[in-house]
């Protein structure tokens, strides 16, 4: 059975989600016969790089690029001719794919410049792709370097990192560089919608979104989480399953632990955490979502303007909660509360009673403030 995040990688450039100012220029970079020699992608994991390497890989090489003038123009590859099938496969010989994690040294890297020297035996071009860059060793970079300087016109390199301040700026300086960004909830969902459509698995929104929001902007991350939890559910799928599953609580959890909270009620927010608790919720995890969610509230009390920022971190019912919470925000209990918060946080990860630094955060906040 084939993994989700490689069933549904994006076929075409317009198909990579949240990258939309990457893409534009890729995309006319193909229309104009600009493709470079060499490129930096770097940002956080799982946001598109590689597959963006890939599609890059195959754009070069779309046959019927080289003789549709008229598809030529959309910048894309086709995905019908033999170069885009054995690159999609990963069958291609002339698409060399290193992990610089396990092939780092200078050896491999003078392997590799004895390759550049060969024309391709199949494709138009010969296309590097070096993922985990950021682990190459000085001596390695070094090598890298001198071809990077005079690359054969046969060659394209893509390198991906995660960790764009250890690529040394020589290197960085002969490629155009690409900062992919965390993807926003609501893209995430949206490609999930379409996944558990073609999959035929009946869930409802909040379990994406909670999938969604367990990835933490990563799309592949999201993807894999998914289908853990298929093989864990089956093709239907409930969010109280999901919810232990992952060790996470909902944003409803959240959101009625936050009126408890806003309304004083001490008693009530005992009650609710004590419930939470016994029925196996991460609170250390659960204290991190709250913190990152009455961050917002503040926020927009502070500035109503900023809710228009998180249109696209939370649902709309979300955000009208989070609206109507804001009204009953008292700015400086509110940011004495975060910054108890996050000292319980930080007391939690590290203390098998997790429950207690939480319960002192609220009571010492809350007493005080009644």
């Amino acid at each position: 059975m084939i993994a989700i995040y490689r069933k549904y990688r994006p076929k075409v450039l317009a198909d990579l989600i949240g990258q939309d100012d990457i893409t534009e220029t890729l995309k006319n970079a193909a229309r104009l016969n600009k493709i470079g020699h060499s490129y930096l992608f770097f940002g956080p994991r799982g946001t598109g790089k590689t597959s963006a390497a890939r599609l890059v890989a195959k754009t070069l090489n779309c046959l019927t690029r080289t003789t549709d003038n008229k598809f030529h123009k959309e910048g894309e590859p086709c995905n019908r001719c033999t170069a885009c099938e054995e690159i999609d496969k990963g069958h291609a010989i002339d698409v060399i794919e290193i992990d610089a994690a396990s092939n780092r040294g200078i050896d491999e890297m003078r392997n590799l410049k004895e390759h550049i020297a060969l024309a391709p035996i199949r494709l138009l071009k010969k296309v590097f792709i070096i993922d985990e860059a950021h682990m190459l060793t000085r001596e390695a970079f070094n090598a890298l370097l001198k071809t990077l300087e005079e690359p054969p016109l046969h060659t394209c390199f893509i390198l991906a990192t995660t960790e764009r301040e250890k690529i040394p700026a020589t290197i960085a300086s002969r490629a155009q560089r690409f900062q992919f960004k965390k993807l926003p909830i609501v893209k995430i969902v949206e490609k999930l919608e379409k996944v558990v459509s073609a999959e035929n698995i009946k869930t409802s929104p909040h379990v994406l979104e909670l999938i969604a929001e367990a990835a933490e902007g990563s799309l592949r991350d999201a993807e894999s989480l998914l289908d853990q939890v298929v093989a864990f559910e089956g093709s239907s799928i409930e969010l109280r399953n999901v919810e232990h599953l992952l060790g996470k609580a909902s944003r409803n959890h959240i959101m009625k632990l936050t009126h408890l909270i806003l309304s004083s009620d001490i008693s009530g927010v005992l009650r609710y955490l004590a419930t939470l608790d016994e029925e196996g919720y991460n609170l250390t995890q659960l204290t991190k979502d709250l913190i990152h969610y009455l961050r917002k509230v503040l926020a927009v009390k502070v500035d109503p303007a900023l809710l228009s920022l998180f249109r696209n971190e939370v649902s709309s019912d979300e955000l009208k909660t989070i609206e109507e919470q804001s009204a009953l925000v008292r700015e400086k209990q509110h940011i004495a509360l975060i910054k108890s918060l996050i000292r319980a946080y930080s007391e939690m990860r590290y203390t098998p009673l997790t429950i207690v630094p939480l319960e002192v955060a609220l009571i010492e906040n809350l007493k005080t403030n009644t």
